[in-house]
């Protein structure tokens, strides 16, 4: 309906300033047209058209500015409005003093320009500031602010925002995690993240385009199963390039943890003060625990570094290296935990060979 508004609006404007413009030419040209409401209404039929055409391209500016608000968080609304009106506020306390001066007759126009430049230059820095410090003004508006506890005791607790990186999202992991609990409050997916994710899955190589339409489908049915807890955050970085600079760059900007499997993102973000919620340090610490004289059954599956060395897999992906298993290889045995040792990549158990399951 509002597209047949603004192209109509534009249609019935251009046709009335055509049928118009024939005021504009002189008395003695008016005098020499024989017909004068006809070349009104030409004037009016080919202003109209010009109209329609100029409705068209207003209409479409309309629909792309509208998608582009749509797109942006509330957030950002919010905090870049309150930035826009505090600058305008203090531009009108500056300048105003300038219209008191008395400046010379043939120099007036200085203060409409003053005016004018002040108000752009004040509003652009509100905005800018109220970006980079958006976080503390949503906080002093109370927003963010997820209710926690029963609502008979009526108390609230800041929760704090997690943001989820490429790689965290083609794990999978994380879609687990929400589904158990133990990932909770507001999960932001930046909009350079889905960029990437897009950008994967246009690629030409099979193993990347996998990847990238992967991490698509976990978004997708992530958004459906927990749409309180899951939002596109949109922000512009223009003077960082890669993904991991600007990721660290909104965890500082909004106060936010860094939700990753990356080693390296991990230390560089933990070396700029960031808070990290590592997936590798999760599902590490979920492992189960096993002390020596343990008694394990698991299938030997190949042959160890060693002779005579078995090597099998525990149910959450534990290497054990078993003494004298090379000759149960195929066969499902008990096996008794001697000791365990702790790599860069994870825990290994070895152990004994006992006796053959099956």
């Amino acid at each position: 309906m509002i597209d047949i508004i603004i192209i109509t609006i534009f249609i019935l404007v251009a046709a009335g300033i055509g049928f118009n413009s024939v005021d504009l030419l002189s008395s003695e040209l008016q005098k020499q047209i024989s017909d004068i409401n006809s070349l009104r209404c030409l004037g009016a039929f080919c202003s109209s058209i010009l109209g329609l055409i100029f409705g068209l391209v207003a209409q479409t500016t309309y629909r792309h500015i509208e998608a582009e608000i749509k797109s942006i968080s509330i957030e950002v609304i919010l905090t870049r409005s309150i930035g826009l009106v505090i600058g305008l506020i203090i531009a009108n306390l500056t300048i105003a003093p300038i219209f008191l001066l008395p400046i010379p007759q043939e120099f007036t126009f200085i203060k409409p320009m003053v005016a004018i430049l002040g108000s752009i230059l004040f509003s652009f820095m509100g905005v800018s500031i109220a970006g980079v410090h958006q976080r503390k003004l949503l906080r002093f508006a109370n927003f963010n602010i997820t209710e926690s506890g029963s609502a008979k005791e009526n108390k609230f607790e800041d929760v704090s925002i997690k943001i989820i990186d490429t790689s965290c999202i083609i794990d999978g992991r994380i879609e687990k995690l929400l589904y158990t609990g133990f990932i909770e409050g507001r999960i932001l997916v930046p909009e350079f993240v889905l960029q990437e994710l897009q950008i994967l899955a246009d690629n030409n190589n099979e193993q990347k385009r996998f990847k990238g339409r992967r991490g698509l489908d976990i978004l997708h049915r992530m958004q459906e199963s927990f749409p309180d807890n899951l939002f596109v955050y949109q922000s512009y970085y223009k003077k960082v390039s890669t993904v991991d600079a600007k990721l660290v760059d909104l965890a500082r900007e909004i106060n936010g943890i860094l939700l990753t499997n990356d080693y390296n993102l991990s230390k560089v973000a933990s070396l700029q003060k960031v808070a990290i919620l590592n997936i590798n340090d999760i599902t590490e610490a979920s492992r189960l625990i096993y002390l020596p004289q343990d008694i394990l059954h698991l299938k030997i599956i190949k042959p160890g570094q060693e002779t005579n060395q078995g090597v099998g897999y525990l149910e959450d992906g534990t290497i054990v290296v078993i003494e004298e298993g090379e000759k149960y290889i195929g066969k499902t045995v008990s096996v008794l935990v001697t000791s365990l040792f702790q790599t860069s990549t994870g825990r290994m158990v070895f152990a004994k060979a006992q006796s053959v399951i099956s």
